[in-house]
């Protein structure tokens, strides 16, 4: 029946540091990205918009809606 004694309050900031690394390394992957990647990302996206754009048939006769 003797088991370890444990600290709780070292054991509550012990799993709160865990915790915080998690988002830090969530934060990290989420924001993380440097000014040239950002800037590509957004390059490309207007790509495919603008190639996507140019594939659309105009309907004669319709306005547009």
């Amino acid at each position: 029946m003797s088991g370890d004694i444990v600290n709780l309050r070292q054991f509550r900031k012990q799993k709160a540091r865990g915790e915080k690394e998690k988002q830090a390394e969530q934060n990290r992957l989420s924001y993380g990205r440097t000014k040239a990647e950002k800037t590509l990302t957004h390059a490309r996206n207007e790509k495919a918009e603008k190639t996507l754009d140019q594939g659309r048939r105009e309907r004669p006769g319709k306005d547009d809606e």
